[in-house]
């Protein structure tokens, strides 16, 4: 063989060595997974989830144990770059056996590579064996990793990608992101203003008990000023004709329809309005505002009247809010460290017994009737334990003595927040007999009974006190609240200002829905909008896509609606959030129906998307529908499904947030066109052509 042969074959040798390079295996643990997004805690490296470093334990799932793997909590999502670089990916996923004692836990595993759908488990529950999944990602860019939590509402779903690997064409390094974020919008304003013409706004009905003082303001926008009637007005009740405030007392059960009227130079504009007397208040679903996610520990009676002032002020008033409400830190507190808290540390109650409000509110009656002299109701909490979240005084063991109190102040609200209560039920402080524990008790007693007990003791008050449960949605709250004495109930944890926050608790609400009714609704807790902070003030960081969607869910949800920002920095684009009157109409419907999922899109044109289209009846004949577009990327929709929203006929589609009418479709033959922003909505009525 020739010199030129021979390295011409030593060439191609060379050249087939190159080209050939072993399959790699990359375990998901190893990856970076700083950037996973989870409800609590960091994903676990070859561990499953815990809240705290001692309580890490191996993988398991139905018993058997995983050596490799990832442990984290529904819901959570973690993004791959893969730049094609990877063949497959395989796993083994379930829940961990560290919650097999939790009933609840359900979450379904995805994986998503380029927006379009890979794999998906389906739902698997507590107990169930380990599913295997193996997917084929040959050129795939993006791989999405996502545990969803089954629309259970629980975020304690320990949930296992275990054996998590991904097989290359040769050693890679592939960086990881978290959830995918909507390209930002400015904020932009939808609601048109009010016309110079009057018009009444707020309920067509209202709750309150024979012998409680009536106080209802009339809730009308136009030009000043404005001249007030009520024809029909019942025997015990008077109108100031120039402030619109109906007050004075009932003597006897009955219903009363009345004709509100409101006057000015533009003209004259009428509403039916329904008084009830009876057993039920908040008929309605109370609106107002609350001073925890502006002010939290830095409350103060002086911060208070700022906000009364300013709900009248801007004009929100007379689109119907008028609770005002004060949220935790006007009692004493315990011995703390922190020196904003020193000038609150003095005893809980007086000689008497009777509770203290501490150094920042001098006198709580005298801030009640500051209150009620704009036409606005006034809110308190407390808590049935001994303290409250933020260690102030509590009502335990003073239950009747500080209902009595409530409404010797003259307050209207009561947020009764379970707190400290929890040591009570566990044991942990002396219990009079009677008090049921958790421990030896057959059902969920221990949870109502505290409700039940400060719930007789306010309707045994000769002053109607709206009863709002905050218990976080434990022991299916839902199904006893109404029973206890409560006007409302919450169904999770607090709220916060991210999406996240904002979707996994207004999705999860169709389990309560059967319970709500006017009288008894679902408290998806505060509106998370405006300058908020906790005591540190800043812009919410919703997006305006996010609020709009925000405000969108809980109207439909005939969710309680409490502002949470500082009343005193409202700028446009709140107040048009806040104040448009056909958008909390949908929320103050006197039918009290409480908006569910009709309809899911999980794919549109081959991509994976996620669109909720929920739906409730109103009380003259039409319906609300909202579509949420949870996704990341707008999406485009020819609707014709309406027969599963319960539509028939010719509808007229309104648009609530542009208020207009926007497409009156034939529903047997017309498609709706639909553009959806990521994380945003489109809020309609649909009512029968004429």
């Amino acid at each position: 063989m020739g010199l030129r042969a021979l390295i011409g074959l030593r060439l191609l040798a060379t050249a087939m060595t190159t080209s050939v390079v072993s399959a790699e295996t990359v375990w998901l643990a190893d990856l970076n997974l700083s950037p996973v997004v989870q409800p609590w805690g960091r994903p676990q490296k070859n561990s499953c989830a815990a809240r705290k470093p001692e309580d890490a334990a191996p993988l398991k799932i139905r018993g058997k144990v995983f050596a490799r793997g990832v442990g984290t909590v529904a819901e959570s999502i973690l993004v791959v770059s893969l730049e094609g670089g990877a063949k497959t990916f395989s796993a083994q996923v379930g829940l961990d056996d560290a919650k097999r004692g939790s009933a609840r836990s359900s979450v379904e595993f995805f994986v998503i590579g380029d927006g379009r759908m890979l794999w998906r488990s389906g739902v698997m529950r507590t107990g169930t064996e380990a599913k295997p999944c193996e997917v084929n990602v040959v050129g795939v860019r993006q791989l999405m990793l996502k545990v969803g939590d089954a629309e259970d509402g629980n975020n304690d779903d320990f949930a296992d990608w275990a054996d998590a690997r991904f097989e290359t064409t040769g050693a890679k390094t592939f960086r990881t992101s978290g959830e995918p974020v909507p390209a930002p919008v400015a904020p932009y304003i939808l609601t048109p203003p009010p016309p110079a013409s009057p018009r009444i706004n707020g309920p067509g009905v209202f709750g309150v008990r024979p012998g409680s003082p009536f106080l209802y303001a009339i809730p009308a926008t136009g030009e000043r000023p404005l001249a007030y009637q009520a024809k029909g007005l019942p025997t015990g009740l008077r109108l100031d004709p120039k402030t619109g405030r109906i007050s004075g007392v009932l003597s006897a059960k009955g219903e009363f329809i009345v004709t509100l009227r409101a006057t000015n130079a533009r003209g004259s504009a009428e509403k039916r309005f329904r008084i009830v007397c009876g057993d039920t208040l908040a008929l309605t679903p109370p609106m107002g505002w609350n001073s925890w996610n502006c002010f939290a520990q830095t409350v103060s009676a002086e911060k208070i009247k700022a906000a009364a002032d300013a709900m009248v002020s801007t004009g929100l008033a007379d689109h119907g809010w008028s609770y005002v409400n004060i949220d935790d830190y006007w009692q004493n507190h315990l011995p703390t460290d922190e020196k904003t808290l020193q000038d609150l540390v003095r005893p809980f109650r007086d000689e008497r017994g009777v509770i203290a409000s501490n150094v920042r509110f001098p006198d709580m009656k005298g801030l009640a009737d500051y209150i009620h002299a704009r036409g606005l109701k006034a809110g308190l909490y407390s808590s049935p334990g001994p303290t409250t979240c933020g260690k102030c005084a509590g009502s335990w063991l003073h239950e009747e003595q500080d209902a009595r109190t409530f409404a010797e102040w003259g307050f209207d609200f009561l947020k009764y927040d379970w707190c400290s209560y929890s040591s009570v039920v566990e044991g942990k402080v002396p219990t009079p007999s009677g008090v049921p524990v958790r421990k030896g008790s057959k059902d969920d007693a221990y949870a109502s009974h505290p409700f039940k007990v400060m719930g007789g003791y306010l309707r045994a008050q000769k002053r109607d006190i709206v009863f709002s449960l905050c218990q976080y949605g434990n022991n299916d709250v839902w199904k006893w609240g109404a029973a206890v004495g409560g006007s409302s109930w919450r169904t999770t944890g607090d709220v916060n200002d991210s999406w996240r926050s904002v979707r996994e608790i207004g999705f999860t609400q169709d389990k309560a829905a059967p319970y709500a009714k006017p009288g008894s609704w679902t408290d998806t807790d505060m509106l998370i909008l405006g300058w908020i902070g906790w005591g540190r003030m800043r812009p919410t960081s919703l997006s305006a896509d996010e609020q709009y969607a925000h405000v969108s869910l809980w109207c439909m949800l005939s969710s309680p609606l409490l502002i949470g920002c500082d009343m005193t920095k409202l700028d446009a684009f709140t107040l048009n959030l806040l104040a448009n009157d056909e958008v909390l109409a949908v929320n103050q419907d006197e039918l009290g129906r409480q908006a569910t999922c009709a309809l899911r899109i999980e794919e549109v044109e081959g991509k994976v998307a996620d669109v909720r289209i929920y739906a409730k009846d109103l009380a003259d004949g039409g319906r609300a529908v909202a579509f949420f577009n949870l996704g990341v990327e707008p999406v485009k929709l020819a609707f014709k499904e309406f027969g599963k929203l319960k539509l028939s006929g010719r509808q007229v589609a309104r648009d609530l947030w542009r208020q207009r009418d926007v497409a009156t479709p034939d529903t047997a033959k017309d498609a709706l066109p639909l553009l959806l922003p990521g994380h945003g909505v489109l809020l309609y009525k649909f009512a029968a052509a004429k």
